[in-house]
């Protein structure tokens, strides 16, 4: 499958616009991955999805957005269509990246599964993930945002998280000092209990792909379930996200993405599983 499927038949990535302007989008969000600390909002969420504007359609990676403190009119969730302003991130080369104006957002539509949601998500499904790491390492600034059928699932691999990196920790512990201006006292995110990584070939030549898991709801999930022990918690993982995601009567696919700090290193920021 070419590089150019990518992005949907025939269509080429759209570069970004030369100003520094607003402008109006429409935008099928399909990734919600989990947050990450932040020294001024306490915890961001990059959110990620399809743009469906017929004179810019494609891969679009929203950031930063801070879902605790989104007013109701300007919350969202997973397969809504949402209406919103953004600019180009100028400080990030990858061409999907644009910051949000967060307050401009509302749902237009939502796509109940599956049958709408297909239409949408098909056009751009890639069945390589090995293309997708050679077009990166060729030039860094390559697709970044991808959606990939899996071959064949190997497995998961679900392990105790570490905890935050001492750079994570400054920030949460530099946010949870500063004064709030509500007068309320400041919450610190918690690191998840575990942390999943991928296993799969995406074509039968393939040598195979291990690849950490960046779900939001892997973690919600984790909170949901926040009275069960190691072992029964990762048991529950496990069934969700291998069991029944990736089920055989599943046509699975992966929402995949990479870093700026890391062009090169693709993460599972969510998953696809509609029935075949």
């Amino acid at each position: 499958m070419s590089q150019g499927l990518l992005f949907g038949p025939d269509d080429a990535p759209t570069a970004k616009p030369v100003g520094d302007g607003w402008q109006q989008m429409r935008v099928l969000i399909t990734v919600k991955a989990a947050p990450n600390p932040s020294e001024t909002y306490g915890e961001t969420v990059c959110v990620a999805g399809i743009r469906l504007d017929f004179d810019a359609p494609g891969w679009v990676r929203l950031y930063p957005i801070n879902f605790r403190e989104l007013d109701s009119p300007h919350t969202f969730k997973k397969y809504d269509i949402v209406s919103l302003r953004a600019k180009p991130a100028r400080g990030d080369f990858r061409t999907e990246s644009w910051r949000p104006d967060i307050t401009s957002a509302h749902t237009v539509d939502h796509l109940k599964p599956w049958t709408r949601r297909r239409v949408e998500i098909e056009p751009y499904v890639d069945a390589s993930m090995c293309t997708i790491r050679e077009a990166v390492h060729a030039n860094s600034a390559a697709p970044s945002l991808a959606a990939v059928r899996p071959d064949r699932i190997l497995g998961i691999d679900i392990k105790p998280h570490p905890g935050w990196s001492p750079e994570d920790q400054r920030k949460i512990d530099r946010y949870v000092g500063q004064l709030d201006l509500t007068g309320g006292a400041r919450t610190a995110l918690q690191p998840p209990r575990f942390q999943g990584w991928y296993r799969y070939r995406c074509t039968p030549r393939c040598n195979g792909h291990r690849q950490g898991i960046l779900d939001w709801e892997f973690v919600a999930l984790q909170r949901k379930l926040k009275h069960h022990n190691d072992e029964d918690l990762a048991r529950e993982l496990r069934a969700k996200y291998l069991d029944q995601m990736c089920a055989p009567d599943r046509d699975t696919v992966f929402y995949v993405g990479n870093q700026a700090k890391s062009p090169r290193t693709f993460s599972v920021l969510g998953v696809y599983w509609p029935t075949r």
